[in-house]
C-alpha cells in the first residue's frame, strides 16, 4: 500500500486551519494545518518552525500570509523540500521574495488577483534554480478557489513532490 504524502498547510490571514484549501487537501493527503496568530510574523514563522520539526512533512503550501511565512521558512533553512505557494504575500510583508536553489517550488496565482500583485509571485519564480521552480497562473482572483473544484491543488501538490524523485 502506498503511503499517503504528507503536507502541511499554512493558512493566510482570511485563512485557518479549518478552511477550504486544508479540507480540500485532507481528502488527498494525510494534512496537518497548524493555527497561528497572523498579528505576529515573527511568531507566525517559529510556530511552523516547530511544526515542520514535529510533523516532517513531504510537500509545505503556503497562502497568501502563509505563503511570506513558507517564504521565510525556506529563507531561514528551516524547510528545503518541495513547496507550493499560493499567491504568496512575501514581498509584501517585507520578507526576502527569494527561493534557495535546488528546491521545488511550484508557484500559483491568479490572473485577477486584487491583493496580491502579479509581479511579485514573477520575481519570486525568476529567483532559486532553473528548472526548479515553476511558475503556473490561473484565470482566478485571490482566493484560487478553481483550485479546489477540478482537484488541480491535489495534482500541483503531487507534481511539485515528484519532482523531488
Amino acid at each position: 500500500m502506498t503511503r499517503r504524502l504528507r503536507v502541511q498547510f499554512i493558512h493566510g490571514l482570511e485563512g485557518s486551519p479549518q478552511g477550504a484549501k486544508p479540507r480540500f487537501l485532507a481528502m488527498h493527503f494525510d494534512t496537518t494545518a497548524p493555527s497561528m496568530d497572523t498579528s505576529d510574523l515573527e511568531g507566525c514563522i517559529a510556530t511552523q518552525a516547530a511544526a515542520l520539526a514535529k510533523i516532517d512533512p513531504d510537500v509545505v503550501v503556503g497562502s497568501s500570509y502563509g505563503g511570506a511565512v513558507t517564504v521565510a521558512l525556506l529563507d531561514r533553512g528551516f524547510w528545503r523540500g518541495p513547496t507550493v505557494l499560493l499567491a504568496p504575500a512575501a514581498a509584501q510583508l517585507g520578507v526576502r521574495n527569494v527561493l534557495p536553489d535546488g528546491v521545488p517550488v511550484t508557484i500559483v496565482h491568479g490572473v485577477d488577483d486584487d491583493v496580491i500583485p502579479m509581479d511579485d509571485s514573477r520575481a519570486l519564480a525568476a529567483t532559486g534554480s532553473a528548472g526548479s521552480v515553476r511558475l503556473i497562473e490561473v484565470s482566478d482572483d485571490h482566493r484560487l478557489r478553481s483550485l479546489l473544484d477540478p482537484g488541480a491543488l491535489a495534482d500541483i501538490v503531487r507534481e511539485t513532490y515528484d519532482r523531488t524523485r
